[in-house]
């Protein structure tokens, strides 16, 4: 069966005689998914096409020789965080850690959010950050940005008037790939009434962060994983970077024990890794420029991007056709082709020269 783009539903079951319905605002959420098939070039998730460091693997194997895994883990994850505040040069009591960058916006909407408050978002933007919001219970309100995907002056003046709980910023923004402006976040952290959550999931990935805003603004909150630019997709590990205030309603609202003793061996180890990561980083963003050219010399139109992939348009805005072809040859992209304000694109993640390579053969065949 050939997978829907974007978000979808899987059917399920009907539902037992006598068990109780889905709560009516979730009975028509789609939830938030990106198709996983098996193809010869996958480059729809925004992953690291390479694996982390093999000395990382060899210490995490010898870590895990002594863990007492008939123990619980450290509810704290103490050593994890002293190791992410290290990193940041901030304190331990500033950083909260949860299963990927995804757990720390849930627990963000609900220690903040929930009925009666509300979340702004910017749109296009990470659609997840709405998903949870009506998860959550709490109402979204959705705001444009400019022709250019930068922020609207306008639209941010109505955001921080209405004095909404959390305001996020997606920064570089998934899926156009454009980083907000140090003085633009800035200007939000001052004005908003409530908190100002920037998601750098692919901060590593462009010259500008808000990180060294958090000793001015209280409320402003930054996200970060391990799962892009340091290659641990698969550890499943993120974190926010707050006021010690805020950071102690994240830990009230999160489950006992949230994260495992794999999870917390496995980041700190990985930050140990640091010169590693910004090599590949820096290969990534090499690449992300050759694949940039090529697409453009397709005729295809595409944008600048501060992250790990690539917003583009094929010509007549044929985005969903070019979407099957591609699959047809073995190739996934993201398709957003239905996404307001991206009517006809396509998201390609910036994998390794050969994949690269693959994509930009198989396109051009496409395109004829």
């Amino acid at each position: 069966m050939r997978p829907e783009a974007g978000p979808e539903l899987a059917p399920g079951p009907g539902r037992p005689a006598g068990t109780p319905a889905v709560r009516e605002d979730l009975a028509l959420s789609p939830g938030y998914h990106s198709p996983q098939v098996e193809v010869g070039v996958r480059l729809n998730t925004n992953e690291s096409p390479v694996p982390p460091p093999e000395e990382w693997r060899r210490a995490l194997a010898a870590e895990l020789d002594g863990v007492a895994f008939h123990r619980y883990p450290d509810r704290q994850a103490t050593a994890l965080r002293e190791a992410i505040a290290a990193h940041h040069r901030l304190s331990h009591d500033q950083v909260f850690p949860a299963n990927g960058s995804n757990e720390v916006l849930q627990a963000l909407l609900l220690a903040f959010g929930g009925p009666g408050r509300e979340a702004v978002v910017f749109e296009p933007t990470y659609a997840l950050h709405g998903h949870i919001a009506r998860l959550t219970n709490t109402s979204l309100v959705r705001l444009g940005r400019r022709p250019d995907f930068g922020l609207d002056p306008a639209q941010v003046d109505q955001a921080t008037r209405r004095s909404a709980a959390v305001v996020f910023l997606c920064s570089p923004n998934n899926p156009t790939g454009r980083a907000d402006r140090p003085e633009e976040i800035e200007a939000v952290a001052a004005s908003a009434g409530g908190l100002v959550v920037v998601d750098e999931a692919y901060g590593h990935f462009c010259q500008v962060s808000a990180v060294g805003l958090l000793e001015r603004f209280e409320r402003l909150v930054v996200v970060r994983t391990l799962s892009k630019a340091w290659s641990l997709a698969g550890l499943r590990l993120g974190y926010a970077l707050a006021h010690p205030s805020v950071v102690d309603a994240l830990f009230r609202v999160a489950l006992p024990y949230h994260l495992d003793a794999v999870k917390q061996a496995g980041g700190r180890l990985a930050l140990g890794y640091e010169a590693q990561m910004r090599q590949r980083v820096a290969a990534l963003v090499a690449e992300r420029e050759r694949l940039g050219s090529g697409l453009a010399a397709l005729g295809v139109q595409v944008w600048p991007s501060d992250a790990n992939f690539l917003l583009f348009r094929p010509p007549g805005h044929r985005g969903r056709r070019v979407w099957e072809a591609l699959l047809e040859r073995s190739v996934l992209v993201r398709d957003l082709s239905s996404w307001t304000g991206l009517e006809g694109c396509l998201r390609v993640t910036v994998g390794s020269p050969e994949e690269n390579d693959a994509f930009l053969a198989a396109l051009a065949e496409v395109l004829g």
